[in-house]
């Protein structure tokens, strides 16, 4: 009997089909348990912050700025006021288009605005609020709040907010503040500050900006899902940042802003024997208080394009052709390097012919005989032509930079401009080519590439106002009390000094051009000076031609008393006319009032 063979089936191919099923559920296993290890063990502090955040909110607590008062500290000029901002905080925000255009119904700001503030803020991360109006009315703050269901995006917010009382006064000094672009953040300037965050764009705000500048708070809170507070978690409060004390004394602030009124030009006046800025006036100004509100482009443009140029400090940044207001510099290197003396004396019959070409003075008849002081009472041209002449460019150039001319003073606010002293060497390497001789002829009654600020000329009137001692002019009294800033004691004899002073006296009080900025009893020592803006030949060539001429610039700078000088004043205004008929009575005016303050 036969066995029936029996028939085995090969199974080994599913075997492997389910060995690889388990490996791969094996892995994906492995990789599930591994995730879970890793969100609940490595990652767990991680999402407990992100789990937090969905219920808490940090805010930063703005700092206000530190106050800024006149040099008494009784008188602030800036100060903070609390406001209201809004901001658009864009990850709450669903249909961006819709969103624009309701919230341009809710707080009356035209759509295109709101869309090109989000778009210029467009790499700030989508969590950070944007601010889109500030200095919101309460009214406005109550229909946000009551609308907070319909949008979730919008965060009202409490802000100090700089304030200056008394408006466009001192603006050029205290400067203003500006919101931080994002250019600031991305350079680092922005520091540890937040987006929305005001800083220092110009004058003491900037300069002084770090220490203006307060420690911003911190508020943790707890919000519902449309943002809403319900309630604080922590609070730490900002600090305020520091003060500052000015030099500016309120009074003769507001005097010389006055005497500026419906004109182009600056006052400048400084403390000789300390560097003290007691008053610094540019007109015309601005109004500080307009950079506080987050303005428009356009509100931008029509302010920097003002052909006033109200932004731009005539006092450091303006320059101009000193003028006569040069010839204490010549009459000093004159009389310090030997070239003249008191005795030496020149003709003047109202012009003179050197090197071939005629030279008039301001005074056609001409002045006669003219020594030295008579030459800076009256100001004459030819007087001055000819110890310019015998001089060269060289040696007037040096002491001109010796008495603080071509360079920046150092005062404490920023912008200031350098000026320029012109010699053989800087015209060879501006435009290749020599320096001549007439060039200097012109140099020497303060024309041609000589280019002063109203600041230099105050420093170096200081100076010789101090017998030959150059003070740094500064705004900000040091912290603890009132230490005299840098003194720099100038090479030149003392005597000469005292020659140059007894011509400027005599300008004043003694029938000279300067006769307007006397006044009875304070012994006024000054200079005038006109600033010629074309020649005298294409000013005759006009007026032939009956077109209307713009008058020179007016110059006036001088100091008071003389024997124990306390102040130094200088005037300038644009297209003012002579010196003497326009500047210096200006400066007689303010003189007086400081006179009646301070010295009785």
């Amino acid at each position: 009997m036969f066995k029936k063979d029996r028939i085995y089936e090969d199974l080994s191919p599913i075997l492997k089909r389910v060995r690889v099923v388990f490996y791969v559920l094996g892995g994906l296993l492995a990789l599930i348990l591994g995730y879970y290890w890793k969100v609940q063990i490595l990652d767990h502090q991680k999402y407990w912050q992100l789990a937090e955040s969905n219920r808490l909110r940090e805010r930063a607590l703005p700092a206000p700025r530190g106050v800024i008062t006149e040099r008494n500290g009784k008188i602030i000029l800036a100060n903070n006021t609390a406001g209201f901002k809004v901001s658009i905080i864009r990850e709450n925000i669903k249909d961006f288009e819709a969103s624009y255009r309701n919230i341009s119904h809710l707080l009356g700001i035209d759509e295109a605005d709101i869309k090109a503030r989000i778009e210029k803020y467009g790499s700030v991360a989508a969590f950070q609020p944007i601010v889109v109006k500030d200095n919101l009315t309460s009214e406005e703050v109550s229909r946000i709040e009551a609308r907070k269901l319909e949008f979730p995006e919008l965060e009202v917010e409490i802000e100090p907010k700089r304030s200056y009382p008394f408006g466009a006064s001192a603006a050029h000094v205290l400067g203003y503040v500006q919101e931080l672009s994002p250019e600031d953040f991305k350079t680092g300037v922005a520091g540890k500050r937040h987006w929305g965050d005001m800083a220092g764009r110009t004058g003491i705000e900037r300069q002084y900006d770090d220490v203006l500048t307060g420690e911003d708070g911190r508020l943790l809170e707890i919000v519902d899902s449309f943002g809403r507070s319900r309630g604080e978690m922590a609070r730490e409060g900002p600090r305020q940042g520091k003060s500052l004390r000015l030099s500016l004394d309120y009074d003769l602030q507001k005097k010389a802003e006055e005497l500026l009124q419906d004109k182009e030009g600056t006052i400048v006046a400084l403390d000789p024997k300390t560097g003290e800025v007691l008053a610094l006036a540019s007109f015309p100004t601005y109004d500080p208080n307009k950079f506080i509100s987050r303005f428009t482009p356009e509100e931008w443009l029509s302010l920097i394009n003002d052909p006033a140029y109200p932004l731009e400090n005539r006092a450091i940044r303006g320059l101009y052709s000193p003028g006569s207001i040069f010839k204490i510099v010549m009459a000093a290197a004159g009389l310090d390097s030997g070239f003249v003396n008191g005795r030496t004396v020149y003709f003047c019959g109202g012009s003179q012919e050197i090197y071939g070409n005629v030279f008039s003075c301001w005074f056609k008849p001409g002045h006669g005989m003219m020594n030295l002081t008579n030459g800076i009472k009256n100001s004459c041209n030819v007087y001055f032509y000819n110890l310019g002449r015998r001089m060269g460019i060289e040696p007037i150039a040096s002491y001109a930079r010796l008495m603080g001319l071509g360079q920046k003073t150092g005062i404490d606010i920023p912008g200031e401009k350098e000026g320029l002293v012109p010699d053989p060497e800087w015209k060879l390497k501006t435009s290749k080519a020599p320096w001549y001789r007439g060039e200097t002829i012109s140099v020497s009654i303060g024309q041609g590439p000589l280019l002063v600020t109203p600041l230099q000329i105050a420093d170096m009137v200081a100076c010789v106002a101090n017998r030959g001692v150059r003070i740094i002019p500064r705004l900000v009294f040091p912290e603890g009390g009132k230490e005299e800033s840098g003194k720099t004691a100038v090479p030149i004899k003392r005597e000469t000094f005292e020659t140059v002073i007894q011509g400027m006296w005599m300008s004043v009080n003694d029938e000279g051009t300067g006769r307007g900025a006397r006044v009875e009893g304070f012994d006024v020592c000054g200079k005038t000076g006109s600033t010629q803006w074309i020649s005298t030949e294409r000013a005759d060539k006009l007026q032939h031609q009956g077109k209307e001429i713009k008058k020179t610039h007016s110059w006036f700078a001088g100091f008071a008393p003389r024997s124990d000088p306390k102040i130094v004043v200088t005037v300038l205004v644009e297209f003012g006319g002579s010196g003497g008929a326009a500047a210096a009575p200006l400066a007689g005016q303010f003189f007086d009032v400081y006179r009646k303050k301070y010295d009785r």
